[in-house]
């Protein structure tokens, strides 16, 4: 019951911001596309609940992204107020709240590749369960970096909003690596956390080890 009631908190704490967000972004195509993420991945996890539920841990982390890019969406990355913060407070050059969303986007896809390849039975704990899902949050965001690219490509000067770039030359990079070290964050940080919650969970394959 518990479990039900936090989960039920989080679709209602999502659904309300992108609610809100929605009505007045301040560009709308880069709103829609900001959070085309969260519109693809609600359903899915809707439908999933009941027959493959997740842990609580990746619920929780999963609606935390989506709060991020709602966000972004409803200001655009580059005009968020957190960001003018953290860009005042540590005088940074441009608005840093993109490279929460990179963090967000390493973090919490090499969770759930970590929670499918073990609920699965794919691999064992070990280094190549843990390089494996490193290997594939990087992978989705260089496939996120092409997706910009693309975007760019078909809408022009419509896509600087959407890019964010803020004039960084090296944006593309440092977005990859955020992702790099929110994935390896992930293993650091919640790696007990999330065996706990997924021997809890029904079904459970018991504990296994690589050699």
């Amino acid at each position: 019951m518990q479990r039900t009631s936090v989960n039920v908190a989080l679709v209602g704490a999502v659904l309300l911001a992108l609610i809100v967000s929605g009505i007045a972004p301040y560009d709308r195509p880069t709103w829609l596309l900001e959070v085309a993420p969260v519109l693809i991945a609600a359903p899915i996890l809707l439908c999933t609940y009941q027959r493959a539920p997740l842990t609580q841990l990746l619920y929780v982390l999963i609606a935390a992204h989506a709060l991020v890019l709602i966000l972004g969406g409803a200001y655009t990355y580059a005009r968020v107020p957190l960001g003018f913060w953290v860009q005042d407070f540590f005088e940074l050059s441009r608005n840093p709240y993109d490279k929460l969303g990179h963090f967000m986007q390493g973090l919490v896809p090499a969770l759930i590749a970590r929670e499918i390849l073990l609920r699965g039975g794919y691999l064992a704990r070990g280094w190549m369960l843990n390089l494996l899902v490193v290997c594939v949050a990087l992978a989705i965001s260089a496939f996120y970096e092409l997706i910009e690219w693309w975007v760019a490509l078909i809408a022009g000067q419509g896509a600087i909003e959407f890019l964010g770039t803020q004039g960084d030359p090296w944006d593309t990079q440092s977005d990859m690596l955020l992702a790099l070290i929110g994935a390896l964050s992930g293993l650091l940080l919640f790696t007990k956390l999330q065996d706990r919650q997924l021997a809890e969970l029904p079904g459970a394959r018991p504990a296994r080890s690589s050699p």
